[in-house]
């Protein structure tokens, strides 16, 4: 299988899902929009993947980019390519899907635990929602994000938090959007501290935003097993 990802941030790499995505012998191409290489056609993928950014999925005026990928998110889809968005890259497959975007009641920054539904206990193991054997109710995931979705038409809820109701959708086993990250390493936190640092701040609601000394102290690797088998 031919596996593109798309990376908006050189700091923001698909981290853990390099290793996952090779073990299982796919090919995998990285297109760096933030260096300005060209978007792929949707002939040059069977897997597309959307990483995550700092930028909004409105920020059209400054990242003009923004409208071409996302045109390219629904024509794969249109496809029946399978399309995995993580973060910002789950905006932006809400939004091709035609589904609202707008600013999350709170940020929700640091490691956090995810609480599965219903919905992730059942169905194929095809649809790679569920950790192997007995599946835990939550799992701790490392969050950052300020915005939120609606979950596009005919999609499923897989996961919620406190303070995002729309963690993780997905639709038949073609398309999954996760809001949190499962791909970071302790480097790519790091790296996310460092350029996106600015976001610690007291805010209205800072409930749910750790400092920077909390996440490094946590930064030990999330529980991938959920990820896998939709890879």
């Amino acid at each position: 299988m031919r596996y593109h990802c798309l990376q908006h941030v050189s700091f923001e790499t698909p981290g853990l899902l390099i290793g996952v995505i090779r073990e299982k012998g796919h090919s995998l191409r990285i297109t760096d929009i933030s260096q300005g290489e060209a978007l792929p056609s949707t002939a040059d993928f069977d897997v597309l993947i959307i990483m995550g950014g700092p930028m909004s999925i409105h920020d059209e005026g400054v990242h003009p980019w923004l409208r071409a990928e996302k045109e390219l998110i629904a024509a794969a889809i249109r496809e029946g390519k399978k399309v995995l968005g993580i973060c910002l890259g789950a905006q932006l497959i809400a939004a091709a899907l035609g589904a609202r975007v707008y600013p999350n009641p709170q940020k929700e920054i640091g490691f956090w635990p995810v609480q599965w539904t219903e919905a992730a206990a059942v169905g194929p193991r095809a649809a790679g929602v569920r950790p192997a054997g007995v599946r835990p109710t939550e799992t701790v995931f490392f969050h950052w994000h300020g915005e939120t979705f609606d979950l596009p038409a005919g999609a499923v809820l897989l996961a919620s938090t406190p303070a995002c109701v729309n963690q993780v959708f997905r639709l038949g086993d073609q398309v999954l959007g996760i809001q949190f990250h499962p791909e970071v390493t302790p480097e790519i936190i790091r790296a996310m501290i460092e350029h996106e640092g600015w976001e610690l701040v007291d805010g209205v609601d800072a409930s749910y935003v750790q400092s920077a000394e909390e996440m490094l102290a946590l930064a030990a690797g999330p529980d991938f097993s959920f990820l896998t088998d939709w890879l």
